[in-house]
């Protein structure tokens, strides 16, 4: 289950946790700043119109994004770069798909296990020839550069896990992000901290009760010196708290737990930058771009202000956590990855018909607290 590899990671692996925060909030908050400001004329979509006759009025321009109407799915990769070991390819460590239906009113967020086993597919700018792994591995392969050796690209890598979920999930991606540990910490300071209701126990294996790392203990990833526990119940958490919460994995129900901690943390992220009115706050908006600065990768064929102004509506209460169960699979005591159980498959062939709903209505338990 590469315990050692898992234990010995330092980096802040789950930053991805805020990409939706930053495809779907943050370009709203720019946009609505924008919009709100009589100087600042509004950009226009579409091809050149005739010029308007000297007794007519100027016909207002449509707002980015006014012609995007959904279906949207948008692919979030929180990945773990290790930036002290050089030439290190970045592996995804949090993958998660928004998937907004025809009207851009509700949303459906799912986790896909890091370990996910399936078919990733050839990709000749990297020199991969495809094959049967885990899904975490898409990005770490697609980064390659074959005549640039410890030099990967993580734009590259993207492309290949986008390719790899799509085919998975059978949605198509129109856009994506991926986030470094670089803004996270930044980021939820930024916002004042973030309230989570932490629904288990959570021993941290990584940090003490004052926020530093734990020191190195004997055996391979040990650690050793006092921990940083969260108890249940309703709590505030600032940047490094929410980050090592939502990280942890050795716990009851495992990368699965993890996944639905991932899921809280988004909306807790979303809830609270709407809830501050950032888009009337223009320095509170810089706090936050300046937070993330390179650790952010945005990919996708329009603006992030284009798919704002299209998601402007969608509230945090509209964005609907789902988690898919899943389960081992290997030989013996050879464990070689996840794979979703027939409910979690059924769930994205029912989502892609449009009938998310009712099937969440039979399985309630696929639904996540928050």
């Amino acid at each position: 289950m590469m315990l050692g590899a898992d234990r010995r990671r330092l980096t802040l692996a789950l930053a991805g946790l805020v990409t939706l925060a930053v495809v779907a909030v943050i370009g709203v908050v720019v946009a609505r700043t924008v919009s709100d400001d009589p100087r600042t004329p509004t950009a226009a979509t579409g091809g050149p119109s005739a010029s308007p006759s000297p007794s007519a009025s100027p016909s207002p321009s449509p707002p980015p994004g006014a012609d995007i109407t959904g279906p949207l799915n948008l692919l979030l990769v929180g990945v773990d770069t290790r930036v002290s070991v050089p030439g290190w390819e970045p592996h995804a460590d949090a993958v998660l798909v928004l998937h907004v239906p025809a009207g851009l009113s509700k949303a459906y967020l799912f986790s896909l296990p890091r370990d996910l086993v399936v078919e990733i597919p050839a990709y000749k700018p990297a020199g991969y020839p495809g094959g049967r792994t885990k899904l975490t591995h898409a990005m770490s392969y697609g980064s390659r550069v074959p005549d640039r050796p410890k030099r990967p690209d993580p734009a590259q890598g993207y492309e290949l896990l986008r390719r790899t979920v799509s085919e998975y999930t059978g949605l198509r991606i129109d856009a994506g992000a991926v986030l470094t540990f670089g803004g996270f910490d930044e980021l939820v300071d930024s916002l004042g901290g973030v309230d989570i209701r932490v629904d288990q126990r959570v021993v941290s294996r990584h940090r003490q009760p004052d926020g530093k790392h734990r020191e190195p203990g004997p055996g391979v990833g040990g650690y050793v010196g006092p921990q940083m526990v969260y108890e249940p119940g309703e709590r505030h958490l600032n940047g490094w708290q929410a980050l090592d919460y939502a990280r942890q994995r050795y716990l009851p129900g495992g990368d699965y737990a993890r996944q639905r901690h991932h899921q809280q943390l988004i909306r807790a992220l979303l809830g609270k930058i709407l809830d501050q009115d950032l888009a009337r706050q223009p320095e509170r908006v810089e706090q936050v771009v300046t937070a993330l600065g390179d650790a952010l990768l945005y990919v996708g064929g329009r603006r992030i202000v284009d798919f704002a102004y299209a998601l402007g509506s969608l509230s945090p209460r509209a964005v609907t956590l789902v988690g898919l169960p899943g389960a081992s699979v290997g030989r013996g005591n050879a464990y070689r990855g996840e794979e979703l159980t027939s409910v979690g498959r059924r769930f994205l062939t029912q989502l892609r018909a449009g009938k998310a709903d009712a099937f969440l209505a039979d399985n309630p338990k696929l639904k996540v607290k928050s």
